[in-house]
């Protein structure tokens, strides 16, 4: 089966949100200490990934560690955001991911280069 079927929350924290959008604070701090962001093109953009996510995504797993998240994605034909390092480089990214906290239900969104290895 694909696709999310049950009642999930958006992690309003925006901490989560802002970490993967450019030109906000907190992506701009994450660049700086660790050389290397990943970042949806624009908002609407991750709106649209979640969106896709819930209707076609694939379980991918759960974290390997605490057994904490579960993870759905897809893969999109168009680049749905980039890597972007210090230097400036930028590396197209083709995946998103769910990624859901099982004892609350919150969820946030995150483009990737391919799946999260996990169990």
């Amino acid at each position: 089966m694909s696709g999310i079927d049950r009642k999930i929350y958006l992690e309003t924290r925006t901490s989560l949100i802002d970490k993967h959008l450019p030109g906000t604070e907190k992506s701009q701090r994450e660049l700086e200490t660790e050389g290397i962001v990943y970042l949806f093109s624009d908002r609407e953009t991750m709106e649209r990934v979640a969106s896709e996510i819930f209707k076609r995504g694939e379980r991918t797993g759960v974290d390997d560690i605490g057994d904490k998240y579960e993870r759905y994605g897809l893969f999109f034909a168009e680049p749905i955001g980039y890597i972007l390092k210090s230097d400036g480089t930028q590396i197209p990214l083709y995946y998103g991911e769910i990624k859901i906290k099982k004892t609350t239900g919150k969820y946030h969104v995150i483009p990737r280069r391919r799946p999260r290895t996990t169990r």
